[in-house]
């Protein structure tokens, strides 16, 4: 149905809630890229097939959502009203899970979450992981099915659309943005309500909205959830940001290895077309907005503005001069209003509960909630969402778990590849965008790779770096040739090929970096060696000057050993050698022949008795 004003939304939400029984059992499964990697839509499909079986179709409801953020438990599946949370789940539980919880109104322990004193948790709210966070964006990721456009209406969706389009002029909308204090979440935390007005106030009568949703970090994964959990918030936020700023056009542009997440946002780009959300004349307010979705095709470069605006045009995603801004001369040389996933998702909010309650949310420079994608060393993996001012060590610890293994924290790098890394000396500073700046990082979109003892710094510098040299479009000189030459430096760092001038060289390198590169991914390239070289430089010096790494990581400056007095003879390493370099008896000390050693490490990997020695 289209609907054709404000009463007619709030008439077709009231219907879809007189449907709903809040007692009636429903069971939502985590459909998110981790879980199902796992299988977790045969999961889904077993409790269809149980529920249908038991003759119980009518009376439990089964969702399929988007990531409910807790990748490292997956599959996960949830049991409403009661908010109950199984995990690691696979086809063999469905059945228990139905007889137990769904007919006889019990709990199945052996799928609960345990904490690390073995206290199972019962409710998803209550486990460590979720407890300390403030969903205020992924909430809605474990409840409702982004295929189904009721389910969207049923929480409350598109009601901020209706209160802008039904009692604010678009001056308000944008002072409230404003006065929120928002600011843009996929990079350099630009404010979004001065960015809104830039757009609004440039000449020209066509203007363009845009959602970048190209998010290319290693590691990172926010912008991708929430738009294949909840793409019609985006959406809305998008349609309240075009009125503000008289815009009528917009795209939505997602790199084409998202599938998923397109799939996604062009089902609800019809539904909010069918239901006359988009197109002209919304809700019978005489203002019109569509939008349309652009694949990208993966190049990392394009998630900077101009270059992103290029590739929609048609052409190299290259990006072009900061003299001209784009909300004076973006796309196809008009006004044009980027912003990310995350930033269009919190319109809605900040919108349907005041720009004071936003405000009120985070440090003083920097408001609302941030989601980070935690990975690396670290048990708990997965999306989080907290406030501003949160520090790394709850992130990281409370959130987290820790680092795996009895291993120690030795540092986390935020904002993505051209992010800086941050050492345990500062784990208790608070995340805000100054913060992490002043630190010698960056918010960026939400990455956080957190590394713990066995990391090598130099060679975690060199990956990045490799990385973006890679993914440099190679327009202006200093991005081109400067990563390139920086790559070859650290790399001969690694292979014990480095000098100590090689250091200040570097620091050279990265200053031009910086001071002229044309886009921002030449300009923040050198963070993470800059960033490694002031908190780790000891690192650097042992493997120029000692021909060493102290994290056992470069495969040159590494040399692997056995000792007699701790091998027992039990032919794991001499079994699983590809070079054939370790001989030795049965229930007898070996000995590895390091003429043969390809360095590896298998033969490290494999005893357990710590008689491979790797120095």
């Amino acid at each position: 149905m289209k609907l054709k004003s404000g009463k007619e939304l709030e008439a077709f939400r009231k219907k879809i809630l007189a449907k709903k029984n809040p007692d009636k059992p429903c069971i939502t499964v985590c459909g998110g890229p981790g879980c199902l990697a796992r299988q977790c839509l045969e999961v889904r499909d077993a409790f269809v097939n149980e529920i249908s079986s038991r003759g119980l179709a009518d009376k439990v409801d089964i969702r399929t959502t988007g990531c409910h953020g807790y990748c490292e438990m997956g599959p996960i599946a949830l049991v409403f009203p009661e908010g109950i949370f199984y995990q690691k789940l696979n086809v063999k539980d469905v059945g228990e899970i139905v007889e137990e919880t769904i007919v006889n109104n019990r709990i199945v322990k052996r799928l609960l979450y345990s904490d690390e004193t073995g206290r199972q948790v019962k409710i998803e709210k209550e486990i460590p992981f979720y407890k300390k966070q403030m969903r205020l964006l992924l909430s809605s990721n474990s409840k409702i099915d982004p295929h189904i456009f009721e389910d969207y209406l049923a929480i409350g969706g598109y009601t901020a659309l209706a209160k802008v389009l039904t009692g604010m002029k678009p001056t308000e909308v944008l002072e409230e943005v404003k006065k929120s204090g928002l600011r843009g979440r996929g990079g350099g935390g630009f404010p979004t309500g001065r960015k809104w007005e830039s757009t609004r106030d440039a000449k020209g009568d066509i203007k363009y909205v845009i959602c970048n949703a190209d998010e290319g970090d290693p590691g990172a994964f926010m912008d991708r959830s929430i738009l294949e959990g909840n793409p019609h918030s985006v959406l809305e936020g998008m349609i309240i940001g075009a009125y503000a700023m008289g815009s009528n056009e917009g795209y939505v542009y997602v790199r084409n290895e998202y599938p998923l997440a397109l799939k996604n946002v062009t089902i609800a780009i019809k539904q909010a077309r069918e239901a006359g959300l988009l197109g002209e004349n919304i809700l019978g307010s005489g203002f019109g907005f569509d939008v349309k979705v652009n694949r990208g095709g993966g190049a990392f470069v394009c998630g900077e503005s101009t270059a992103l605006m290029a590739s929609l045009e048609g052409k190299p995603g290259e990006p072009r001069a900061k003299y001209i801004h784009t909300s004076e001369k973006g796309l196809w040389d008009r006004p044009s209003n980027l912003n990310n996933v995350e930033t269009w998702a919190n319109v809605p909010l900040i919108i349907n509960n005041g720009q004071g309650w936003f405000a009120g949310i985070g440090t003083e420079s920097s408001k609302g909630t941030k989601v980070f994608s935690l990975v690396g060393k670290i048990k708990n993996t997965g999306l989080v969402e907290v406030p501003m001012g949160m520090t790394l060590r709850e992130i990281i610890f409370d959130i987290g778990g820790g680092i795996p293994d009895g291993k120690a924290f030795k540092a986390v790098q935020t904002g993505g590849p051209s992010g800086g890394c941050i050492p345990e000396s500062l784990i208790d500073m608070p995340v805000d965008y100054e913060q992490l700046t002043n630190a010698g990082s960056m918010m960026g979109s939400g990455g956080m790779i957190v590394m713990d003892e066995d990391t090598c710094m130099v060679d975690l510098a060199r990956y990045f770096t490799n990385f973006l040299q890679g993914e440099s479009c190679g327009k202006c000189t200093p991005c081109r040739e400067g990563l390139l030459r920086m790559g070859e430096i650290l790399t001969g760092i690694t292979e014990g090929r480095g000098r100590m001038e090689d250091l200040s060289l570097i620091e050279d390198l990265s200053g031009v970096l910086k001071d002229a590169s044309l886009c921002g991914l030449g300009t923040t390239a050198a963070n993470p060696v800059i960033s490694t070289m002031k908190y780790f430089r000891d690192e650097y010096v042992a493997h120029i000057r000692d021909r060493k790494c102290p994290a056992g990581v470069c495969r040159e400056l590494i040399t692997y050993g056995i000792d007699a007095g701790s091998c027992t003879g039990c032919g794991q390493c001499l079994k699983n050698c590809p070079s054939g370099a370790i001989e030795g008896e049965k229930k007898k000390p070996h000995v590895l022949d390091t003429a043969k050693c390809i360095k590896c490490g298998i033969c490290y990997d494999v005893c357990k008795f710590d008689a491979v020695r790797k120095e």
